[in-house]
């Protein structure tokens, strides 16, 4: 059973608007962050990190398998992408700065399970890095006692763009002056701030930077513009199989100004690879009965319990969850019907005294780097879930 410290939450609407969290309120009325800590312990926390670190290198495996044998079609990369994929794959100047592994178990003696890899367009990032900090804060509560250094790593991160490599010591003597455009799609508040809050990381790495929403950005071959400056980078919180659908014209865009290495595109196009949850079974071929692994395949599992959830679905979108015999149990609707889809098997998440269930968040950015949790009464964490901030004691 999880542990979770109840608090009365002195975080008001105001405070959080004031540094530029809005989303606190979910449709329903209800607050969007709970009024509980979950504490784990050291051995917890660090497994967490662990866990993240060798997924990760496991993912790099699965990536470089897929691109060598020729596998995009069948991980159901888009094929207007899939040479920007190859070609952003191929040069290590295409950085990855960030993701989200989310997990079940994990606490309490629950297996830890990976259940998907949020690689591109992860969400969370504002309320990990920030908010859990400042819930500790406003509690009296040790605020150091958090698996959540996310906020350094990613300036690091940003850094390492430069340097390509672990070390960031030489950034100043390498850094030559180039710009990062920061965009995204107009009139969702809550990815104006994140991609803002992103700005000010890569200003404290010391980057010059600029923000623009993305119908103001001028892309042709030669490059990326705003306000006829030129900019060397893009980060652009937009989903790289969005952009695939919906801009087709933007993604051959890109896929030329990449070749003529007139810019570069964060996060890089190759991390649509990792955002496909094919790569789940993938990921099973290359290393079966992995400890962090469930079986996964492009079938229906047999014999066992299963979910089947779309290879580009977010926030629980058009997930079922089925029995031994194949009934269905639970499903949830969403836009994502028409995408391939995988089959996954059905593992525990986590439960508290009034049975909320819990799934772990870990950002990746170079390594293991925030812990935050979401929670939810149903199987299916929807966009009604609830962020949890946690404590280690």
């Amino acid at each position: 059973m999880i542990e979770s410290l109840k608090v009365k939450t002195s975080l008001t609407k105001e405070y959080l608007e004031g540094i530029g969290f809005s989303w606190h309120t979910d449709s329903d009325g209800s607050s969007y962050l709970v009024d509980s800590i979950v504490k784990i312990s050291e051995v917890e926390a660090m497994a967490f990190y662990e866990a993240s670190n060798e997924l990760y290198d496991m993912y790099v495996e699965a990536g470089e398998y897929v691109i060598e044998n020729n596998l995009l079609d069948e991980i159901g990369i888009p094929f207007n992408l899939q040479e920007i994929v190859k070609l952003s794959w191929e040069n290590d100047v295409h950085w990855h700065l960030y993701g989200r592994f989310d997990f079940a178990g994990g606490v309490d003696g629950v297996p830890l399970k990976l259940l998907e890899f949020n690689a591109d367009t992860p969400t969370s990032l504002v309320e990990t890095s920030l908010i859990q900090w400042a819930v500790l804060k406003k509690e009296g509560l040790d605020d150091s006692k958090q698996f959540n250094n996310l906020h350094d790593s990613l300036i690091d991160n940003f850094k390492r763009l430069v340097t390509l490599e672990e070390s960031v010591e030489k950034f100043d003597e390498y850094y030559d002056g180039w710009k990062i455009l920061f965009s995204c799609v107009r009139g969702y508040e809550e990815d104006e701030n994140t991609t803002v809050y992103l700005k000010s990381i890569a200003e404290d790495a010391g980057f010059e930077c600029e923000f623009a929403c993305i119908d103001e950005v001028e892309f042709d071959e030669d490059g990326i513009f705003y306000k006829e400056k030129e900019y060397e980078y893009l980060f652009k919180l937009i989903p790289w199989e969005d952009i695939s659908i919906e801009e087709g014209e933007l993604a051959s865009l890109l896929t030329r100004i990449v070749e003529n290495k007139k810019a570069i595109i964060l996060n890089p196009a190759y991390t649509l690879m990792f955002q496909s949850k094919a790569m789940l079974k993938i990921l099973w071929d290359l290393f079966p009965n992995h400890p962090l692994l469930l079986e996964s395949s492009f079938e229906p599992l047999k014999d066992k319990k299963f979910v089947k959830k779309p290879i580009f679905g977010r926030e629980g979108g058009n997930v079922e969850i089925f029995d031994e015999s194949g009934k269905v149990l639970e499903k949830s609707s969403g836009d994502y019907e028409n995408f391939p889809v995988i089959y996954q098997e059905f593992t525990n998440l986590n439960r508290d005294k009034e049975n909320n269930l819990y799934q772990a968040g870990v950002f990746f950015a170079y390594e293991g780097c925030g812990l935050g949790f979401r929670s939810s009464k149903s199987l299916i964490l929807d966009d009604m879930s609830k962020f949890v901030a946690h404590m280690i004691g």
